[in-house]
């Protein structure tokens, strides 16, 4: 084996030993990867970071909001103010792993888009707009190159959650009030300034954004412990019955396992670095 090959070799058993996985399930093989060199094309970081983030806000909305209900435990657009007992919402929660993510030293960037937004200042405009049509008519990710950005990918945002869609179509500043299960809301897009990564930036944004997920946890956990009605913090998954909720760890545990596999699939596969499918767009509107 080269020293190339060693080097990539040595990505993936970092990956492993790093997200505690045990035998994932048909994972491909590793000379897929080596055989390239040393550099990391972005679409594979893109791929790999919003695997994690589907998984994490997936987690979030049903076994947090969801389950939380159930317990007692309320959610909403008011949940930072002081005097308000509430956790994020699932889309708030995404946005504070962003706002995580820009106090890190990394220039990978997150955020929340649509053509439809609550929040005005997330319309898509000009290339980007023209990316998220495109978006919504193949259900597939896209991925631009921009002048004054750079790298830029854009997966489907789906609506696959009732608590989601019910606070769009009753929130008094919603423009559209009528979506339904499976409807494309908008788009989680992430943005990078260089085609290429080394092996070591890989590892390291991959970590950055683990890390930026347990974080956003946390701030809500620290909010929850001075609720009126005190909320224990347990070491594991709750029970339905109990005001309770995970601590940290175990949290971003169940992040990195259930994310695991993906995450080691979209380093592996397609590491061509040829961005096949990564089209310039014009910057004009």
């Amino acid at each position: 084996m080269t020293s190339t090959s060693v080097v990539l070799a040595g990505i993936f058993c970092s990956l492993c030993v790093y997200l505690f996985v045990t035998a994932p399930p048909e994972l491909p093989d590793v000379n897929a990867a080596v055989k390239q060199g040393k550099s990391v094309d972005i679409s594979n970081v893109f791929n790999a970071v919003n695997s994690i983030n589907d998984t994490a806000r997936r987690i979030y909305t049903k076994r947090i909001v969801g389950d939380g209900k159930e317990r007692g435990l309320e959610f909403g657009e008011d949940w930072a103010e002081p005097s308000v007992d509430k956790g994020p919402l699932p889309a708030l929660f995404t946005r504070m792993v962003a706002s995580r993510m820009e106090t890190k030293p990394s220039p990978l960037g997150l955020y929340l888009g649509s053509d439809q937004p609550i929040n005005k200042s997330n319309l898509f405009k000009g290339p980007q707009a023209i990316g998220f049509a495109q978006l919504k008519e193949t259900l597939s990710s896209v991925f631009i190159r921009l002048e004054d950005v750079g790298f830029v990918a854009m997966y489907p945002d789906v609506a696959s959650a009732e608590p989601c869609i019910s606070c769009h179509n009753e929130h008094p500043d919603s423009p559209k009030n009528d979506w339904v299960m499976n409807d494309v809301m908008g788009a989680t897009t992430w943005t990078y300034p260089t085609e290429f990564v080394s092996s070591d930036e890989y590892l390291a944004l991959i970590e950055s954004f683990y890390n930026s997920v347990r974080e956003s946890y946390q701030i809500y956990l620290d909010k929850a412990e001075g609720f009126e009605n005190k909320v224990i913090i347990l070491d594991d998954w709750p029970d339905k019955q109990e005001l309770s909720l995970p601590d940290a760890n175990t949290f971003i545990r169940t992040v990195k396992s259930e994310s695991a596999a993906m995450v080691l699939n979209d380093l592996l596969l397609d590491a061509s670095g040829d961005f096949e499918n990564f089209e310039p767009q014009s910057t004009n509107e």
